[in-house]
This record gives C-alpha cells, sequence and structure tokens, in this order.
C-alpha cells in the first residue's frame, strides 16, 4: 500500500490513503502504461507514437479512444459518455482530428448534425489501444497475482455498475 507523505500524521493518513485517491493513482498509472505501450508499438503511425512519446497525447485524448462509437458519435454523446463538457470534447476533438485520428462527417440520420468517426489511421490507433491494453492488464495481473486481479476487477465493475447513470447524474 502507498505510504503517506512523512508530514501527514497518523491520524490524517485517510487523506492520502483514501479508496478514491488509490484508484485515481491507479488509474493515472495503468494509462501512462497504456501511452507507453503506444508510443513503442511499430504498428502505430509514427506521428502519433512520437506524439504519444512526447507526452503530447494524454488520459484525456484517450476518453475519444475510448468513447468514440466504431459507426461514430455525435459530439454531444461523446462528451457526455467521457462525462467532459461538450467544449472540452470539441477541443480534444479538434485536436484529434488535425493528427488524423478522426474527421467530422455529416449525421446520416439528421443532415443539420455532425458525427466523429475514426479514420484508418484512427482504426490502426484503437488497434494498437486495444493490443496496450491488454498488455497493461496481463502486466497488472503478473504484479498483484491472479487472484487479487480477479477480485479488484470483479469489485470495480459491481461498484461502477451499481452507479450506471453517475456520469450523467453525480
Amino acid at each position: 500500500m502507498a505510504k503517506p507523505p512523512a508530514h501527514a500524521s497518523p491520524a490524517q493518513d485517510w487523506r492520502q490513503l483514501h479508496l478514491g485517491r488509490l484508484l485515481g493513482h491507479a488509474m493515472r498509472r495503468f494509462d501512462a502504461r497504456v501511452l507507453h505501450l503506444m508510443a513503442h508499438n511499430e504498428e502505430v503511425p509514427l506521428a502519433l507514437s512520437n506524439l504519444a512519446a512526447r507526452a503530447q497525447v494524454s488520459a484525456a485524448h484517450i476518453h475519444i479512444t475510448r468513447h468514440l462509437g466504431l459507426h461514430g458519435s455525435r459530439l454531444s454523446d461523446l462528451a457526455q459518455a467521457a462525462g467532459m463538457t461538450k467544449q472540452a470534447m470539441g477541443d480534444l476533438v479538434t485536436q484529434c482530428e488535425a493528427w488524423g485520428l478522426v474527421t467530422r462527417t455529416a449525421d446520416p440520420s439528421d443532415g443539420r448534425a455532425r458525427r466523429i468517426v475514426f479514420t484508418d489511421t484512427g482504426l490502426s490507433w484503437l488497434r494498437a489501444f486495444e493490443r496496450a491494453v491488454a498488455q497493461a492488464e496481463s502486466e497488472f495481473r503478473q504484479e498483484v497475482g491472479m487472484e487479487v486481479a480477479t477480485v479488484v476487477s470483479l469489485g470495480l465493475e459491481a461498484y461502477a455498475g451499481a452507479y450506471p447513470d453517475l456520469e450523467s447524474n453525480p
């Protein structure tokens, strides 16, 4: 378990060691590992792997990778799924569009609306992301053991599933 800072008193350890903080650290570590693997994956387009290697691709950009539907999504739906404002997601989409990961197209169900869709490069990125996540999960299982990894996974699924509308209604 993480050790509290030297200046923390034992009565205040809870501020550094509570479950939410530990989950946050674990998520940042996991995302950093995934981005590291992406940066060193020969199948990722060189420009994108260079961006990942220079920490230009952040966990925020991963929201698009995690939440964009394979057949595209409207900006508002993508923002809601990621738990972000529409404006913040729009900025990420603009950046990912400049990198060639996504493009904006007309929505076939509503001519006034736009959909964000993966480009071929974006789909390559997505496949590499899938492999990087699988490797990071495997490394997690090796580090903590299969039994602990299974309990953690089941516990997190149960906990997250208990609040299905959390992102839209905190």
